[in-house]
């Protein structure tokens, strides 16, 4: 059996992959929940550095978010608003359109730590406001979002047709 505790400390961390060049991404992060046998909820530790944000604006479409902030201060866009946020604050994500839109920045002088706390439904539907953007995301049979079975990133506008290479 998993062991069912975990210092955020002690987790497993790795880089996000923000485009090449970018001044305007970079995180490390942390997932926490299959590590310690959550199969219905999902857990992230994240930590970001000053002017930073660790994800595009984005909204699902499937799942529920919320954000534990754990040290730093920070801004949550939030839909069309921004909230100024700080140690021990707790942002709310729900799923749906685009007034759902979240994003955490790291506007203080310091790092940014927070805790990420996710519904597992999959497949997931998430749009990204600022460019224009959706991903399909479909992680089973795949073990985790980096080797998800089918990941495809597009714009509406150039979707295919249905019945396009169908006999």
């Amino acid at each position: 059996m998993t062991h069912p505790v975990l210092n955020v400390e002690d987790a497993p961390a790795m880089p996000t992959r923000p485009p090449e060049g970018s001044t305007r991404f970079g995180a490390t992060v942390a997932p926490m929940g299959a590590a310690i046998g959550s199969g219905g909820l999902g857990a992230m530790y994240t930590v970001v550095e000053p002017g930073k944000r660790a994800f595009p604006f984005h909204n699902h479409l499937g799942n529920d978010e919320m954000f534990v902030i754990m040290e730093g201060t920070g801004t949550y866009r939030f839909g069309e608003a921004e909230y100024p946020v700080r140690a021990g604050d707790v942002c709310a994500a729900p799923r749906g359109g685009p007034e759902t839109a979240h994003q955490l920045i790291n506007t203080g002088d310091s790092v940014l730590k927070y805790l990420s706390i996710s519904t597992l439904d999959d497949p997931d539907v998430v749009e990204y406001p600022d460019s224009g953007k959706f991903a399909a995301i479909a992680i089973a049979p795949g073990a985790d979002y980096r080797e998800a079975h089918i990941r495809f990133v597009g714009r509406k506008e150039t979707s295919g047709d249905y019945w396009e290479g169908e006999q």
